[in-house]
């Protein structure tokens, strides 16, 4: 009898329900911000489990997996919670790259402009 026949069984099925979730969303519109902030942390979930596979042995798999687990224990009630304000955070992050873009173009303005005189003065040392 193979000791990790179970965890091959329960790993194999993961990946099977994961790949029926990515070929489902592959054509799908980007969701709410809520919902794209749960893909990703399954997106990493995923990842972090499948790079660690090879490497560690079941305590670090085990472990890594409680990791997980809490991770998404913390993140999910808020979600559920306030949807809306992972919308709020989207628009604001997106206000604030707008910002930023506008105040670097008028400096690179203000740069060009300023290109032909030069601001620095000569100062004798002796």
């Amino acid at each position: 009898m193979d000791p990790d026949a179970w965890q091959r069984a329960c790993a194999e099925d993961l990946a099977a329900e994961r790949a029926r979730r990515r070929a489902r969303d592959a054509g799908a519109e980007p969701g709410s911000a809520a919902e794209e902030l749960r893909k990703l942390a399954e997106a990493v979930a995923e990842k972090v489990s499948a790079l660690q596979a090879p490497l560690a042995g079941t305590a670090v798999h085990g472990a890594v997996q409680q990791l997980i687990a809490q991770a998404k224990a913390a993140v999910e009630p808020v979600i559920e919670r306030n949807p809306e304000v992972f919308d709020h955070l989207a628009t604001a992050g997106t206000e604030l790259l707008a910002a930023y873009r506008a105040a670097v173009a008028g400096q690179e303005q203000r740069w060009t402009k300023g290109a032909d005189r030069s601001s620095s003065e000569h100062i004798d040392l002796d």
